[in-house]
Order: C-alpha cells, then sequence, then structure tokens
C-alpha cells in the first residue's frame, strides 16, 4: 500500500525523472541501479537506501537533499528551528571581518567551557538549545580570537565551527554544514594542527559519502590520514586515525567493497583495543562500541542485512553511551530489520531512536524512508504507529 501522501523519496524520485524527461529503464542505466529496484523505490514497494538515492541524484544532476527532501521545513517551522538557522549562517560569514566593535567577549576560558558544554548538549541531542546559543558564542569566540590570536585560541574556534557542522547536518542544512568545515579548516591551519585539519577532511569525506561519490571521499580520508601524520604519536592521534578507519569502512561498504570496508573495521578494532572508550576525545565517540556500531552499518550497506542483525545482536552498549550515537544506530538496526521482514521489530527500534533523541530522529532521513517502507505492513502494526508518522510529518 502506498504511503498517505508523497513525504517519501520514491515520489521525488519518480518526480525529478520525469521533470528530466528519463524514462525508468534510463534512469537505471545511467545511474546503475537496477530496473526493478527503481521501480519498486518509486512505488514504495522497497525504502530508498542511501546509496540507491545517492547514486540517482548523481545520475540526475541534482542535490541528494532533493530526493530525500531535506531540509524539512514545515516540521522545522513546528519546532521553531527553522529560525535558528539564518543567524548560525550570519555568524558563520563573519569569520574573516576581525574583531567586532560592538561585541565584548567573555574571558578565553569561560567561551572554551561554554564551547565543551555545547558539544556535551549536542551528544544529548538537545539541538534546539545549542542552535539558539550557537551564534552568540561564535561571534563571541571569533572577536575573541582576533584579539587574541593564540594557537589554544584558534583550536577552540575550529571546535565550534565543528559544533556549527553537526546542528547543521542533523538539521538537514547540509549546504551550510560546507560552510561550517571550511570555517573550521580556516580556523585549523591558523592554529597549525593537524589532529583537527584531518577531522576536517574526514567529515568532508562524509559528505561525499551522502553523495555516493566515493572517489572523492576516499581521496579525502587520504588526505586526512596524511594530516595525522604530522600529528604526535599518541592516544589523541589513535583515536582521530581510528574514527577515520570507521568512515572510510562505510565508505567502502557503500561502495559494496567488502574487502576494502573489512580491512578498515578491522585496523579501527586494533586501535580501539589501543585507545578503550574514548566517547570524548574530539566526541567523536570512537571506541569499540563504535567499532561495532559501525560493522552494522557496514554489513547493511553491502545488503547482508541478516549479518548486520546479527552484529548488532552481538554489540553490548554501555550505560553511558552517548545518546546521539545510540539513537543514530537504532535508525540502521531498523533499516536492517525491514529488509529481512521483521516490521514490528523495525517500528520498534524506530521507538527507540525516537526516545533517546526525539530531535535527532525526527529529523534523519533513513528513520524517515525506513517509516515509509513500514507502510506496505500498516494494518499489522500497533495503533501508535499512525502517530509516529503524524510526528514525522508524513
Amino acid at each position: 500500500m502506498p504511503p498517505h501522501n508523497d513525504h517519501h523519496a520514491g515520489a521525488r524520485i519518480a518526480h525529478a525523472r520525469k521533470v528530466r524527461r528519463l524514462t525508468q529503464r534510463e534512469l537505471a542505466d545511467l545511474s546503475h541501479v537496477s530496473y526493478s529496484t527503481l521501480t519498486k523505490v518509486e512505488q514504495n514497494i522497497l525504502p530508498a537506501s542511501p546509496s540507491v538515492i545517492g547514486a540517482l541524484a548523481r545520475a540526475l544532476s541534482i542535490p541528494v537533499t532533493t530526493l530525500t527532501g531535506q531540509p524539512y521545513l514545515d516540521e522545522l517551522r513546528q519546532d521553531q528551528l527553522d529560525e535558528l538557522i539564518q543567524p548560525i549562517r550570519e555568524a558563520l560569514n563573519l569569520y574573516d571581518l576581525g574583531p567586532d566593535p560592538d561585541v565584548s567577549p567573555r574571558p578565553v576560558t569561560e567561551l572554551a567551557e561554554h564551547a565543551e558544554h555545547l558539544c556535551v548538549l549536542v551528544r544529548a541531542t538537545h539541538i534546539k538549545r545549542v542552535a539558539t546559543e550557537l551564534p552568540g558564542l561564535i561571534a563571541e569566540a571569533t572577536t575573541a580570537v582576533h584579539l587574541s590570536p593564540e594557537d589554544d585560541n584558534w583550536r577552540m574556534l575550529a571546535g565550534i565551527y565543528r559544533t556549527a557542522y553537526d546542528v547543521t547536518t542533523k538539521l538537514g542544512f547540509l549546504d551550510l554544514c560546507t560552510v561550517a568545515l571550511d570555517r573550521m579548516e580556516w580556523a585549523a591551519q591558523r592554529a597549525s594542527d593537524p589532529v583537527v585539519g584531518a577531522m576536517r577532511q574526514y567529515m568532508r569525506a562524509l559528505t561525499y559519502l551522502r553523495a555516493s561519490d566515493y572517489r572523492t571521499g576516499n581521496r579525502l580520508v587520504r588526505l586526512g590520514m596524511s594530516r595525522l601524520e604530522q600529528a604526535e604519536a599518541g592516544r589523541e592521534r589513535d583515536v582521530v586515525t581510528g574514527q577515520i578507519h570507521l568512515g572510510a569502512a562505510v565508505l567502502a561498504g557503500r561502495g559494496k567493497d567488502a574487502d576494502g570496508a573489512e580491512e578498515h573495521l578491522a585496523e579501527a578494532r586494533r586501535l580501539a583495543g589501543l585507545t578503550g572508550p574514548a566517547e570524548k576525545v574530539h566526541w567523536l565517540s570512537f571506541g569499540p562500541t563504535n567499532v561495532g556500531a559501525h560493522r552494522v552499518s557496514v554489513l547493511a550497506e553491502l545488503d547482508k542485512y541478516p549479518e548486520a542483525l546479527q552484529a548488532a545482536e552481538d554489540m553490548r552498549v554501555p550505560a553511558d553511551w552517548p545518546p546521539s550515537r545510540l539513537a543514530h544506530h537504532y535508525a540502521e538496526v531498523a533499516r536492517a530489520q525491514l529488509w529481512t521482514g521483521s516490521t514490528e521489530a523495525a517500528f520498534r527500534s524506530l521507538g527507540k531512536a525516537r526516545k533517546l533523541a526525539p530531535q535527532q530522529t525526527r529529523y534523519h532521513p533513513t528513520v524517515r524512508e525506513t517509516y515509509a517502507g513500514l507502510e506496505s505492513a500498516r494494518r499489522r502494526m500497533p495503533d501508535t504507529f499512525t502517530n509516529y508518522g503524524a510526528w514525522l510529518g508524513v
């Protein structure tokens, strides 16, 4: 049964294809997505996986967000989040104007504490609060660093730009998240910090992952690794190196390179054995648990859904693991459960994601596509299924 509205990727794919005056067969050939998969996705018989969406967007020469529907403006307005984006955009645009004469920044130590607190709030998924406080902090920190251009201050500003990346990515403003990453690089260069610079390349690689441009993503991974060679050996470098390997594993998985994905996972696992749980090192959530979660993601990207669910079953998640990361993991598990026909289990996983991180989950494209895929099983779903869809806005 098709969904009650067109708020799913399949409908947007069909619309974009018709605008380009392409038949389903022609688009399948251009995108290297099978004709059978394309027709079922357009009819919402199958959910659109991230790799399929990315491949079709590239073939249609449109942004991935055109097919995912991001940003979800109606819901953002309901949550009063849309009005917080423009102040962030304006704050990011004032990076090179020097100190603002109308801004009297707090002492740098207080700014650094505030920046660290926002990192905590992002991992706790208090996105609205972070988005509210972020523009003012960017303005203060920018002025402070121009007045006192020391390495630690530039490093602090780079970290604040990274938080802007986190927020804008979670809310679906992918164009703005690339601006935040450019600002992060600008500050990292002035801090002469190869670790922060490598993190920025890793995050850039993730933007190319979303667009299914695996070649460029892998080039950025290699560039990030090269930057890390300039850093001091130690736990910090191991953590960032391990996280880059995890990103590279997902890139390989989505590109259907099973051997490459396993090599990156194995190296990340080795490094996690050295670092132990390191969730707070640059707030990357790195450690043995994150390696396990990425293994689930990689197996799903390789279309090995039963194996992904077994890997999820084998995971032991500590009680203090960041809610933002765990909610994302449940969204991945729900997608695998849907593909194996475990519809009720998939909906339960979506419910867990919502309970852990409601703001993040509401704007997660995988959650929306999985929910749309569950529509065909609607008669077998609990009464709360319709309420969940109303909450998502689909």
